[in-house]
């Protein structure tokens, strides 16, 4: 029971107490008051009809006139007149009957109505004796009057008490409220701060007290978010610019690379900046680390609009772009695209010559190793120097030299035929917990599409693709659409993990009819999970956060998938909340002893992600060796090949 009801339940209580003393205290003292006015009554009338008969004391037929007109007033319930013998010689009676008064009051409260007496005389001897008895009507209906106004009066008071009194109380104890919604947020690692604080000594000292909690909490909270920032930037960020290092790009390609469910295509973009030396020698290092922070931010501005890719500084001169998944037709734009941004640098003075850059590329459609990515980069990139300032060149690791890459009209009448015959399969593959194997927490969905050759293209392929022709949202509502029709028992699991475009979301006829599905799912439909990968949600935070609250309202859930491939903030899980976390592969890879960088990130995600309520899952798990010590490092749930594979989806 609250404060609030206790209070208002004591104050009302003390009310009913103290009115019923009053009640039965002014019952008292009216019934006593009336019991003595029937008392002086009949005495009055006994002693004044005494003296007037006494002046006939043989004439009983005044005798006879004067009780009937006394008696017919009504106000008499006797009046009997008596011989010195005890002999009746005249007597009026009146039934008792009281009317306007309820029967149970008159058996609650009994009032007698007393019996006085006067002597007639006739000179200096007694003729008789005259008895009066007044009639108990009236004073009941008196009493029952008098009672009711009281009443009355004391109900309507106890309901201006009882609304006052809980108006007020609930205004002296709205700090409390605060302070109870103050550590509500607490627990949600929300840091509200109460500025109004009550005048009311103890409570502004809980208000106080509480608002200083609040400030350590968020300090304290801020330092293990910043603790954990600074172990990532050391071990993965380039110190001068700011983005990957070579153990960053390396970690990232060879995940992605080994990830046998990832599609077998992608671009490589090797990019030298010239001059550097020139201009350490000629305007100092100064100018050169300049131009270097300057590169890398255009080169951030580039990547920010393609999703899924890996930016990193790789040596002095040297940066590189890996885009996994990118179509071989995209190569040639791209590497344009680069060289002609950083061109623009030479007009802020700030390069030693016009020549800013040369870009190579790689554009592969087979199984490749990192390292013979970068020897054909590399190749292209002396390829593109010998061809002269600001020039690019593209090679190509293919399956067939006969096979020729889709364009972006030959993929927007591909897609368009995906959407109109439906051509797509689902595969999935279990997420289960880190303490025990058997316990499945959700299954991830894979959507693929199948092309008119009956070539099978993964989601990592098409969707940037559909991305940029502005078809994302049509594609993202018929996988869900399939992910409807699965049965949670044939699927084995309560909840599957579903995919999502952030630029879906930017549709809001989309996110109406997300709305509308969910709330006419059956009920044997998994609950979904709606998965942005980390680079992405937080590019279109608000878009997301608006998004979940909405799924969120109808049971389902929001995750965040390859978190720390972007090498995003970890604040962003403060205010993204998301379910969960899946933990790049990338950086599962690298558990291999106990000293590893890699070890540290994890633990560190996961003592920040727990303490707001957030699951941390880690994805690419394969060995015996990796699943230990993520156990250690208290990871909630796994999902790799050491689990299952994934396989294609049985419907109902």
């Amino acid at each position: 029971m609250t404060l609030y009801r206790q209070l208002v339940i004591f104050t009302v209580s003390l009310f009913i107490i103290l009115f019923a003393g009053t009640w039965f205290a002014k019952l008292e003292s009216t019934k006593s008051f009336l019991t003595n006015q029937l008392e002086s009554h009949a005495q009055d009338t006994a002693s004044s009809l005494g003296l007037a008969i006494s002046q006939y004391p043989d004439d009983m037929v005044s005798i006879e006139t004067m009780i009937n007109a006394l008696f017919d007033r009504g106000y008499y319930e006797t009046i009997r007149f008596v011989d010195p013998k005890g002999k009746i010689l005249l007597e009026r009676n009146l039934k008792v009957v009281i009317e306007g008064v309820p029967s149970w009051f008159i058996k609650l409260v009994p009032l007698k109505a007393p019996e006085a007496n006067a002597y007639v005389m006739a000179g200096w001897r007694q003729a008789g004796t005259i008895y009066v008895k007044s009639h108990s009507g009236y004073a009941y209906n008196s009493l029952w009057q008098d009672i009711k106004h009281t009443t009355l009066l004391f109900a309507l008071c106890g309901i201006f008490v009882l609304i006052a009194g809980g108006l007020g109380l609930r205004m002296l104890l709205r700090p409390l409220v605060l302070v109870e919604q103050q550590a509500e947020a607490l627990c949600r690692k929300e840091y509200e701060i109460q500025t109004k604080i009550p005048r009311t000594r103890e409570l502004q000292r809980i208000v106080q007290v509480m608002n200083r909690m609040t400030e350590k909490v968020k300090e304290m909270f801020s330092e293990q978010v910043s603790h954990a920032e600074g172990l990532r930037k050391r071990a993965y960020n380039d110190t001068l610019t700011g983005i990957g290092n070579r153990r960053y790009f390396e970690g990232q390609v060879k995940a992605f690379l080994d990830n046998k469910d990832s599609g077998m295509k992608g671009i490589l973009l090797l990019i030298r900046i010239h001059g550097l030396e020139e201009l350490n020698e000629q305007r100092g290092f100064l100018v050169a680390d300049e131009l270097l922070k300057r590169v890398a931010a255009l080169l951030q501005e580039i990547a920010a609009g393609l999703a899924g890719s890996v930016l990193a500084r790789l040596s002095g001169s040297d940066f590189v772009l890996f885009l996994p998944d990118y179509p071989l037709s995209e190569a040639e734009r791209l590497s344009g695209e680069v060289v002609k941004t950083l061109s623009g640098l030479a007009a802020a003075d700030i390069t030693a010559t016009e020549n800013v850059s040369n870009v190579g590329a790689c554009a592969y459609d087979r199984s490749v190793n990192l390292d013979r990515l970068l020897s054909e980069a590399d190749l292209a990139l002396a390829a593109a120097t010998q061809a002269g300032a600001n020039a690019w060149h593209v090679r190509m690791i293919m399956e067939s030299t006969d096979k020729v890459p889709l364009g972006e009209g030959q993929w927007k009448e591909a897609l368009g035929k995906v959407l109109q015959d439906r051509r797509i399969v689902l595969y999935s593959q279990p997420v289960v917990k880190a303490g025990d194997k058997n316990i499945v927490l959700h299954q991830e969905i894979f959507s693929r599409i199948i092309l008119d050759e009956g070539e099978i293209v993964n989601a990592g392929v098409f969707i940037p693709v559909a991305e940029r022709l502005k078809l994302v949202s049509s594609l993202d509502r018929m996988i869900i659409e399939e992910v409807t029709k699965l049965d949670r028992n044939q699927l084995g699991a309560d909840a599957v993990a579903v995919n999502l475009s952030t630029s879906s979301l930017q549709d809001e006829s989309f996110v109406e009819w997300v709305r509308k599905t969910l709330v006419n799912l059956p009920e044997n439909t998994p609950r979904i999970i709606f998965e942005f990968t980390e680079f992405s949600a937080v590019q279109r935070e608000n878009l997301v956060k608006s998004f979940a609250a909405v799924v969120r309202e109808y049971g389902h859930k929001m995750g965040l998938d390859h978190y720390g491939q972007s090498g995003g903030n970890l604040k962003y899980l403060q205010s993204l909340r998301p379910d969960y976390v899946k933990i790049d592969r990338a950086y599962t890879g690298e558990l291999k002893d106990e000293d590893s960088d890699s070890r540290f990130f994890i633990s560190s995600i996961c003592s920040v992600a727990h303490s707001i309520d957030v699951i941390v899952i880690a994805e690419g798990v394969e060995t015996q060796k990796q699943w230990q010590i993520l156990r250690e490092l208290n990871i909630d749930a796994i999902q790799g090949y050491i689990i299952d594979t994934s396989k294609p989806v049985i419907k109902s």
